[in-house]
């Protein structure tokens, strides 16, 4: 089955270069009017330019496509609002929402200043935040969306010398799990994507030497694209690295019931049974806490 998405407006944030500009450029091709957002900054988020958003913008255009070039920072809330009115005074609706700005200001804990910890929240969480509350209730209002945050495994598993980017990315999973109870009634799904990929911002990370065909950002994008159809699953994580694609998810297991009387040493007692994770509840056998 072909997947298509002609008649929908999508919006790809950090869509300059590396992985948003390839899904920019996927959606373009596949029929999509797209937004191509990035404020063309350094890669820890200083400086600015609205060469690089125009010049995908461009490129999706000369294959074809509709496409227009955006320079709002994520964070900055007003700037967002004015793309999304702008937005919707040209285009009349927003279907598509892929929040994938970052930036990277890697450090050990205790040798990282507070002042990079607050930026990179603002741009990986607060930033997705911002878009997402802006094309929200046109969402609401049309009965449709597909939202797709940008975590990583840094943030379902941790990474050395990425406090303040592995809190960021793991907020949006918990982020993305409020939006699909609280989106689904209105047909609006939001699911996430953890990718390991080349790009301008890995390339001088262990591990990722000579990677740039084999870990290639295009290998990405089926998946994010797939999370931008009406397909779709609500609530999910896909992981993709270089053409392998999997999921993750929160679980808990089945523990052990000692009673309201519990004490420290009953939790000492039974520690193994309580970490044991072999009989877990997944994600999709349970029902939100209220």
């Amino acid at each position: 089955m072909k997947i298509g998405f002609e008649n929908r407006v999508a919006i790809v944030t950090g869509a300059g270069g590396g992985l948003g500009r390839q899904h920019a450029l996927e959606l373009g091709r596949r029929g999509a009017k797209v937004v191509v957002n990035d404020l063309g900054g350094a890669v820890d988020g200083s400086g600015g330019s609205t060469s690089a958003a125009e010049q995908v913008a461009q490129e999706i255009r000369d294959a074809g496509g509709t496409a227009i070039a955006n320079a709002a920072s994520v964070t900055d809330l007003d700037a967002v609002q004015g793309m999304v009115d702008e937005i919707m005074a040209k285009w009349g609706r927003i279907d598509i929402l892929v929040n994938n700005a970052g930036i990277l200001r890697d450090k050990t804990f205790a040798k990282m200043e507070i002042s990079n910890w607050h930026a990179v929240i603002d741009v990986h969480l607060n930033g997705s935040m911002n878009v997402t509350k802006c094309v929200w209730p046109i969402m609401v209002a049309q009965n449709y969306g597909r939202i797709v945050m940008t975590t990583s495994t840094s943030g379902l598993f941790g990474n050395f010398g990425q406090s303040n980017y592995g809190a960021a990315k793991l907020g949006l999973v918990g982020f993305m799990n409020t939006l699909r109870y609280e989106g689904a009634k209105f047909n609006i799904f939001t699911n996430a994507i953890a990718p390991i990929a080349a790009t301008r911002m890995t390339m001088d990370l262990p591990g990722f030497e000579g990677s740039a065909e084999r870990l290639a950002p295009e290998l990405v994008t089926p998946a994010v694209v797939f999370l931008c159809s009406d397909k779709a699953p609500n609530g999910r994580i896909i992981q993709a690295l270089g053409g392998k694609y999997y999921s993750a998810d929160v679980r808990e297991n089945v523990g052990v019931d000692l009673g309201p009387g519990a004490t420290v040493e009953d939790i000492a007692d039974n520690i193994e049974t309580i970490l044991d994770m072999t009989h877990n509840v997944g994600i999709l056998e349970r029902t939100p806490h209220r």
